[in-house]
C-alpha cells in the first residue's frame, strides 16, 4: 500500500478528481462502453450494447468521484460522508458515531484528526446491508490513530455490495486532519469512537461530509 505524509497539502480547491482504488471496477465498463459506441453504426447489437454500457460507465464515474474539499478546523471531523445511523455510549466511557454511506455518496473515507496511524487491521467477514444491525461482523478494515486526544479508533465496514475496502495508508505514517486514507467501494459503513468526555456535536439522521462536517462539539 502507498505511503502519505505530514506534509500533504491540504484541499483547497473545489476539483473532482477519481478515486484511487477505482481502476478494477471502472476500466472495464468505460472499455465496454468506448467499443460498442465505436461498433454502434456498424451492428444493431452493438447499438443496444451501447445503450447500457453508457450508462453503466457514467455511474462509475459518478460512483467514484473523489472531490476536493475545504477541510473544517476543529477538533474531530467527519470521517465519511453519509447519514449518521447511530450513537452509541460504549461501556468504556467512548461514544461510537455510526455513518452509513449510501451507494451515492463518496466512497473515500478521510482522516479524522491529525496523527500517526498506529495499526491498520484488516478483519474478515459478512457482507450483510450496512444498515443492518448483524454488519458488525461484516468484513472491515479498524484503524487506530495516536492524536491530541490519545487513541481514535474508526472502522471502515463493507456492505452487502461493497466488498472491498482500498486503505491508503499504512501503519506508521503521520496524517493531516481530512487527509485520504481509504476507499470503501459501493454502498458501506464507517464507526467513530470518540474518547471519554467529547461531547457529540450531530444527530441521529444528520447528514455529513467527509473532511467538512464536525462531529465533537467544543
Amino acid at each position: 500500500m502507498p505511503h502519505s505524509s505530514s506534509s500533504a497539502p491540504r484541499d483547497s480547491s473545489r476539483g473532482v478528481r477519481l478515486a484511487r482504488g477505482a481502476s478494477p471496477w471502472l476500466l472495464p465498463t468505460v472499455a465496454t462502453a468506448a467499443v460498442s459506441l465505436t461498433q454502434a453504426r456498424r451492428s444493431g447489437r452493438w447499438a443496444a450494447l451501447a445503450v447500457p454500457a453508457t450508462a453503466l460507465a457514467a455511474g462509475m464515474l459518478w460512483f467514484f468521484r473523489d472531490p476536493d474539499r475545504e477541510i473544517t478546523q476543529g477538533r474531530v471531523i467527519s470521517p465519511a460522508d453519509g447519514v449518521v445511523q447511530s450513537i452509541m455510549p460504549w461501556k468504556d466511557g467512548r461514544t461510537r458515531v455510526a455513518i452509513f454511506m449510501s451507494p451515492l455518496n463518496v466512497h473515500v473515507n478521510r482522516a479524522p484528526m491529525a496523527g500517526t496511524v498506529t495499526s491498520v487491521e484488516h478483519v474478515p467477514g459478512g457482507f450483510v446491508p450496512a444498515f443492518n444491525k448483524e454488519s458488525e461482523n461484516n468484513e472491515r478494515v479498524i484503524w487506530h490513530f495516536d492524536t491530541e486526544l490519545g487513541d481514535i479508533e474508526m472502522v471502515q465496514i463493507a456492505g452487502a455490495v461493497a466488498r472491498r475496502i482500498v486503505p491508503y495508508i499504512d501503519a506508521n505514517t503521520k496524517v493531516e486532519q481530512g487527509e485520504r486514507i481509504g476507499l470503501i467501494r459501493f454502498g458501506s459503513r464507517v464507526d467513530l469512537y470518540l474518547p471519554e468526555g467529547v461531547e457529540v456535536a450531530v444527530e441521529v439522521g444528520q447528514a455529513t461530509t467527509a473532511g467538512v462536517t464536525r462531529l465533537d462539539r467544543g
